[in-house]
């Protein structure tokens, strides 16, 4: 059992029937009354963030999510399928559990399969990957003064803001979290 009292960000618990993980908690001792804990929390199957004040005595079970590293193999239409690499067990997975960062993810990629008591609820790819640029504008000689940027598609079809200087065959490391360009990639 967890108590209220002992959140702490990335805590999964659960709620009426609910998986819900601390996103943030603030332990509130007013001058006059009880202390509370005020809490951000997502719900872990959904995706959705609410604010919630707890009792700190309130117990909650612990919910344990599982997560399990395998490989991207291949999309059917709308079944992506996941590789376990001790097993070789083919696994799929409906689109809509994907989630945006999976544009950055191309074939044979390793991604974390999420999920709790044997149901699969989200897709974590990795934080950080190398992908080649397969369309990009040339950029504008003298067109420097500031931090220009251009878009640039990339192999695996997601479209991301890059410095004039990169070119079309260039590898770069992009950010799957915010999908943001880092750096350029050493081919």
């Amino acid at each position: 059992m967890l108590s209220a009292g002992d959140f702490r960000n990335g805590a999964t618990f659960e709620e009426n029937g609910q998986v819900l993980q601390v996103v943030e908690f603030q332990h509130v001792k007013p001058g006059k009354g009880a202390a509370f804990v005020r809490t951000k929390i997502r719900n872990v199957i959904s995706g959705g963030v609410t604010e919630k004040t707890y009792n700190p005595d309130d117990k909650f079970p612990i919910a344990y999510v599982e997560r399990r590293e395998m490989e991207y193999s291949y999309n059917d239409g709308t079944l992506y399928y996941f590789m376990d690499m001790e097993t070789y067990e083919q696994l799929p997975v409906g689109e809509e559990l994907l989630g945006d960062a999976f544009k950055f993810v191309k074939e044979n990629m390793v991604c974390k399969i999420l999920s709790y008591k044997g149901t699969v609820f989200g897709i974590e790819p990795p934080t950080f990957v190398e992908l080649d640029v397969t369309e990009c504008e040339p950029g504008v000689k003298g067109d420097t003064a500031t931090n220009a940027t251009k878009n640039a598609t990339l192999e695996t079809g997601a479209v991301v803001r890059v410095p004039l200087f990169i070119n079309e065959g260039d590898a770069i490391r992009v950010d799957t979290r915010t999908g943001e360009y880092l750096e350029r990639a050493k081919k």
